[in-house]
């Protein structure tokens, strides 16, 4: 009996694992898709912006407006940040290519790198605090919503 409840456990892990990975398949090939979009508008208007910042901007707005919930692409976009550290791996190789212009002009690189860095690291840190309030927001109005109707 109890060999016949350990094989079901198994299976059903078995189950959920492959719903798990096929969710995090599905998503991540649905924000490629958009990025994919996204770079096919940027080439056909050939904007000066890339494809993968306009790509970035439809997602946001697909999120703001509803078009699109955190729970669809959640998984996928966990799987791509925690991966992430492979797609440095070709700028790494053409570091070592490029050694001279690194030597002469190294320094004005990093400055380049670390201004841009902390560039994004406040602009992040302001869309965060942003999106935090207007959540913060909308949880009180639904809070307030379900009092008054409580009430009625």
């Amino acid at each position: 009996m109890r060999a016949v409840a350990n094989s079901r456990a198994a299976g059903v892990l078995q189950i959920v694992r492959i719903v798990r990975i096929a969710r995090i398949a599905v998503q991540s090939a649905a924000l490629a898709g958009i990025w994919l979009a996204a770079d096919f508008v940027v080439r056909m208007l050939d904007l000066p912006v890339p494809g993968g910042v306009v790509g970035l901007v439809v997602l946001l707005a697909l999120l703001f407006c509803g078009g699109v919930t955190t729970r669809w692409v959640k998984a996928g976009a966990d799987w791509l940040l925690s991966d992430m550290l492979l797609f440095f791996i070709p700028a790494a190789v053409a570091v070592v290519q490029y050694g001279g212009l690194f030597r002469e002009d190294g320094w004005r690189l990093a400055l380049v790198v670390v201004g841009g860095t902390l560039m994004v690291m406040f602009a992040v840190a302001f869309a965060v605090e942003q999106a935090a309030k207007i959540e913060r927001r909308v949880a009180l109005r639904r809070v307030r919503l379900a009092r008054h109707l409580a009430r009625a």
